[in-house]
């Protein structure tokens, strides 16, 4: 990945969320409500939570990059791979655990290791839409019925959408 691209695709959220979070702790400061220590205090317990998780996904989206040849990877899930890639991008999205987090990094793996757009966009919709490793908590809450009618009604979605990538952009640099 060319180092000045990744520093100019992450600076400007990374300033947007610097200066939501100054100002927010600002804010509260100046009510006096006692609220900046405990929300400083919730943001450091979140981080430790979440920074092992955070680490082992750039972790793996790094190995996807470099151990996987980019033959390998052109060939079962790049531009070329067509309908296959698509599901295949559409299986592993729907099976991949976690949040945006986990799945984020690795598909930034994936395509800087060559996957094709619409592989790229079926792993994030059916990650987004099918979310396995959701469901039984969507069952305990929402019920058999719901769930079954909610994951019929999305279940086309992931690879139409990357049919649709496909077909639409694949010749847009991303």
């Amino acid at each position: 990945m060319d180092k000045k691209k990744g520093i100019s695709q992450m600076l400007i959220p990374t300033i947007i969320m610097a200066a939501l979070a100054v100002g927010l702790v600002a804010w509260s400061l100046h009510r006096g409500d006692g609220h900046t220590r405990p929300g400083l205090a919730a943001a450091a317990k979140l981080t430790l939570d979440v920074l092992p998780l955070l680490i082992f996904a750039f972790i793996v989206a790094g190995m996807i990059q470099v151990m996987i040849p980019a033959k390998t990877v052109s060939s079962w899930v790049g531009s070329e791979s067509g309908m296959r890639g698509i599901l295949i991008g559409t299986v592993a999205g729907g099976l991949c655990p976690g949040g945006p987090y986990v799945s984020l990094p690795i598909l930034l793996g994936l395509k800087t290791a060559g996957a094709g757009l619409g592989t790229l966009v079926a792993f994030l919709t059916a990650w987004s839409l099918w979310a396995v490793a959701r469901l039984p908590m969507e069952v305990g809450i929402m019920g058999w019925k719901f769930t079954l009618i909610r994951f019929a009604t999305t279940f086309f979605f992931p690879p139409l959408a990357g049919l649709l990538a496909h077909a639409l952009f694949s010749g847009v640099k991303t």
